[in-house]
């Protein structure tokens, strides 16, 4: 690595050339990433039903990818977007709101394996640059799927029960006027305050703060009818007030339509040098290895809730040795049920491997002793609200000086694109870009998924960012400072919608869009492309078990497969080939999304 050329571009993959074939749903995304960290990308005609990316680039090397819908599970299963969210769980995870498995209306499972993808294709380029082997990477969206549910699935697998009933509900809410509103509060106080303003009964309030606390844990949220009944009677003007004197807040659920007014959307990250002087390369090279790219390289993570965490766990499983920074007395979600020995099951899928040191960066000292760890560190990774790195002088341009080499990471919100914008939660972000919209076909009401969609994507892109960054501190020996956001996983999650409603056409797919069909003893879902057939079929399918109604449109040379509806069943599924396993907690674990050859 001391013969890489330096070089004073500012985009990772400059001077790269990407070739790329294959379905929309897994290069557009791919590309769309690539083209952004710089790569000059050669167009090709959609081929076969797998993504197929080549990088190559001059002092880096070559990497091939394959993008593919079933890399577990067999083709029969798994053969499209409909039939990879169906048999890994995410039907039956995103209708827990509705009380039945559902489709969602976007290519989720594809995006999350487009995103993965890329950061296979830029670990594989950073492992050679540090002397790995790895010269090819393969990403299922079986893989992708089972990692956006994961902590879905180490709660159903844990021995405890969940902290709320598992029922339908949730919001959104709705005003007297009609308009559809998310609300947002992160303290019981400011639940209670907001809707006391509105005059909500007290039983109500009371009873309600648990399962909307936990809605983006559990994917739904029984709320007492009588806070739905206090909204309806309330003009949306008197909600804006309450919501202003609690410290609660709200946001109208956006349409498509509105997106596309407003300014066209950029990349999902920025980078920009830290150091005004060029640093020494990586001494890491003899400790990579290919099947772990990042071998040797410390990643410090100061995270909370999904995005940061996350993104640091894909670090962890790409070789980082990942240090958590956790306030004195701990992670406060190490507690919440339900746990496989006293751990929580829903920790485990984000946090299991790193190494962890409780620190008070409120105080000086604390302060002090992150700086330290910060000066032997490669990346330092936080999703702090805005303003907070600051006013504790743990900022880009001050750890800077304590490390030039630093790859200062920061998942946010809004990415500090959005002035007016709301609180940066998963659900907040869902209703102010449209993703309520996007992700439901014409005939249901638009409401964002209580699935945390933009949280696991955000964190997806959030490790896709670290690792460009950490490419391009190779080539430029500059520290990196990255920004990420849950508005550029919005806008990456909704382009095509955008793409049809800035076109003139309809933006949502059409009523009855991958809505899986009811059998005698459950559900089942046909691809796609087989779903008109096997509609038109739905009367005499509903008499026969699940299975035997798959067995029936696969005689006819029709795709579809079983909906997966219990989680803690999933190690069992003959289509999962026995992929999930347990640590040593006894929580389930997915596989990782990538493999490296």
């Amino acid at each position: 690595m001391g013969n890489l050329p330096v070089f004073t571009a500012t985009r990772p993959l400059a001077e790269a050339a990407v070739c790329a074939v294959g379905p929309p749903a897994f290069t557009d995304p791919a590309r769309r990433s690539l083209r952004a960290l710089g790569a000059t990308t050669v167009e090709s005609v959609p081929a076969g039903e797998r993504g197929q990316l080549a990088v190559a680039c001059l002092g880096l090397g070559k990497v091939t990818s394959d993008t593919v819908w079933a890399d577990l599970c067999p083709e029969a299963d798994v053969a499209d977007e409909a039939t990879a969210q169906a048999a890994t769980g995410v039907m039956h995870v995103h209708g827990r709101r509705d009380g039945r498995p559902l489709g969602l209306a976007v290519d989720y499972t594809a995006t999350c394996a487009a995103v993965a993808t890329v950061q296979g294709l830029l670990a594989a380029l950073l492992g050679q640059v540090r002397g790995g082997g790895a010269t090819h990477v393969t990403c299922g969206a079986d893989r992708a799927a089972l990692l956006a549910v994961s902590q879905y699935i180490a709660a159903a697998g844990a021995p405890e029960a969940e902290a709320v009933v598992l029922e339908p509900g949730g919001p959104p809410f709705t005003a007297a006027c009609g308009t559809r509103f998310e609300l947002e509060a992160l303290e019981p106080a400011t639940w209670a305050g907001f809707w006391r303003g509105l005059g909500a009964p007290e039983a109500a309030i009371r009873t309600g703060w648990r399962p909307f606390q936990f809605r983006y844990a559990i994917a739904c949220a029984p709320l007492p009818e009588e806070l739905h009944a206090t909204t309806r009677a309330a003009s949306w003007a008197r909600i804006r007030q309450a919501a202003g004197a609690s410290g609660a807040e709200v946001c109208r659920l956006h349409t498509l339509a509105d997106r596309v007014t407003e300014a066209s959307a950029g990349a999902p990250w920025t980078y920009v040098p830290l150091a005004p002087i060029r640093v020494p390369p990586s001494p890491m090279a003899s400790r990579c290895e290919s099947a772990r790219p990042l071998s040797g390289f410390t990643v410090l993570e100061a995270g909370r809730r999904i995005q940061a965490p996350l993104a640091a766990h894909l670090l962890g499983l790409l070789g980082a040795d990942v240090i958590r920074v956790e306030p004195p007395g701990g992670d406060p979600l190490r507690g919440m049920p339900p746990c496989c020995s006293d751990i929580s099951a829903r920790w485990l899928a984000l946090n299991r491997g790193k190494r962890a040191l409780q620190i008070d960066i409120k105080s000086p000292a604390g302060q002090a002793e992150l700086r330290e760890l910060i000066a032997d560190a490669d990346v330092f990774l936080h999703n702090w609200a805005p303003g907070k790195a600051e006013r504790f002088g743990l900022d880009a341009d001050h750890l800077a000086a304590v490390n030039p080499r630093l790859v200062y990471a920061h998942t946010s919100g809004w990415g500090g694109r959005l002035p007016d914008a709301p609180i940066g939660t998963d659900f907040m972000v869902q209703a102010r870009t449209g993703v309520g919209e996007a992700a439901r076909p014409a005939d249901e009401p638009t409401a964002p998924s209580l699935m945390t969609l933009i949280d696991v994507l955000g964190g997806l892109l959030g490790a896709e960012a670290v690792l460009a960054a950490l490419l391009l501190r190779e080539r430029t020996r500059h520290g990196v400072r990255v920004e990420s956001s849950l508005l550029g996983a919005a806008e990456t999650l909704t382009a095509p919608a955008l793409r049809r409603a800035a076109a003139g056409r309809e933006a949502r797919r059409p009523a009855g869009f991958r809505r899986p069909l009811p059998t005698a003893d459950g559900w089942m879902t046909p691809a796609d492309g087989s779903a008109r057939a096997a509609n038109a079929r739905a009367g005499h399918l509903g008499r026969l078990t699940s299975h035997e109604a798959v067995a029936v449109l696969r005689d006819q040379g029709l795709t579809a497969t079983v909906v997966a509806t219990d989680l803690a069943a999933l190690p069992a599924d003959p289509r999962l080939r026995g992929a999930l396993t347990r640590d040593r907690y006894g929580s389930l674990v997915v596989p990782s999304p990538w493999r490296f050859e």
